[in-house]
Order: structure tokens, then C-alpha cells, then sequence
């Protein structure tokens, strides 16, 4: 199963602004986006599950896989179309083991060597970051840049997401890195206007404004 990476939206629930989330991301999904992981770090499996419910019913209207941070119990209990997993979370191939053969799983990744290695586990694609220094999300890696873009891409043959301090100035030299799609978080969430932040995020990465889905 493949996917479009393009414009690739990470729902955190901490930086919603108050806002429910879920209008939040049926405006963006207007707007551009082609995918969607929702990450909900300190809510218990039930509060979890229960919004990622509600979001993966906005998604299925416009045919948008919904991933799921770290949490797989959390994606097979709301049906989404796969995990997104950090370096410290379950591996890959035990993932994909609870999971169904066509769910996606995406990997957070710094180096070359970690995205051969989430490359040769099975994972579908790696976001690579930071790429450019962010303040919505500490985690001490070092700042990849565009040439860390470029080392990446060049060392796995599959999709690589920048992700990390993108925004619609900087998204198209990211393209020009070799990254497959753009991934933000408050460029959106932080938005008065959601859904004209995306279409402003995909002009500058190149992609096409018609909405993206997921292709067998």
C-alpha cells in the first residue's frame, strides 16, 4: 500500500489551541492535506481511542488514512490505517505483526543508518527531522538540515517526510532535498485559518491542490 506523503499533518491534541480537533482537521484536509497522525501523549486508551474515532469518521468521508502516534492498541481499536513510531517505541516488525500486512507504519528517524535500518524492519516510509529548528517538539537530536534531508533520502529507497520547523517558506527547499512530503504541526494547529495554511504549505511544496488519498 502506498501513500501520499505530500502534505502530511501531525494532530497533536497539546497544540490544538483549545480547539476540538477534529474541525480542525476536516478544514486542513480542505486545504490539502494527505495524511494524518494523531498524537495524543498523555491521554489515557479510552480518551485516546475515542478521539481518534471521531477523526478517523471525518477521514473516511475524503478518503485520508489516519495513522496513530506510538499507540498501536490505540489504531486497531479505532480502525486507523496504521502507527507512526519513535526510535524508543515498539519495533517495527512486532508492529506490523499486531497489525494487518497493508497497515503503514512510519518511523521517526536522524540518520541515514537508523532509516536503513526502519527501511530493512519494513517500515513504509521514515520522517526525517528536524529538519529545521522548531520549538513545538524538543528532542534534543541535532538539526538535519537540508543536506541531512539529501544523506537520508539517498540512503533508502522509501518515502522520506521532512518534518520539523517547515513551513511555507522553507517547504519547497525541502522538496529540492529529495523529501517526498512536508509533515507539520503548529504551521496548521497554530493557524487562525487551517485550511488556508495547507493549500499555503502545498503550493510551496509543488504538490497539487485536489485532495489526496491512499492508493492500493
Amino acid at each position: 500500500m502506498a501513500g501520499d506523503y505530500s502534505l502530511y499533518l501531525v494532530a497533536d491534541a497539546e497544540f490544538a489551541s483549545g480547539r476540538d480537533l477534529v474541525p480542525v482537521i476536516d478544514a486542513a484536509i480542505k486545504g490539502g492535506v494527505t495524511i494524518v497522525q494523531l498524537r495524543a501523549k498523555d491521554f489515557p486508551f479510552r480518551a485516546f481511542t475515542d478521539l481518534g474515532r471521531r477523526v478517523a469518521a471525518v477521514l473516511k468521508k475524503h478518503r485520508i488514512p489516519l495513522l496513530i502516534n506510538d499507540r498501536v492498541d490505540v489504531a486497531l481499536a479505532c480502525g486507523a490505517a496504521g502507527v507512526h513510531l519513535g526510535q524508543e517505541d515498539m519495533p517495527t516488525a512486532l508492529a506490523r505483526r499486531a497489525l494487518t500486512k497493508s497497515s503503514l507504519i512510519g518511523i521517526s528517524v536522524n540518520t541515514p543508518e537508523e532509516a536503513q535500518e526502519a527501511e530493512s524492519q519494513g517500515a513504509d516510509y521514515v520522517s526525517a527531522g528536524p529538519a529545521y529548528t522548531t520549538t513545538t517538539i524538543t528532542t534534543g537530536l541535532p538539526v538535519l538540515g537540508l543536506e541531512g534531508i539529501r544523506r537520508i533520502k539517498k540512503a533508502v529507497r522509501i518515502p522520506v517526510v521532512a518534518i520539523g520547523g517547515i513551513t511555507d517558506q522553507n517547504a519547497r527547499a525541502a522538496r529540492e532535498a529529495g523529501a517526498d512530503g512536508i509533515a507539520v504541526v503548529s504551521a496548521i494547529l497554530g493557524a487562525a485559518d487551517p485550511e488556508a495554511a495547507a493549500r499555503r504549505l502545498k503550493r510551496s511544496f509543488g504538490g497539487s491542490t485536489p485532495l489526496g488519498g491512499i492508493h492500493e
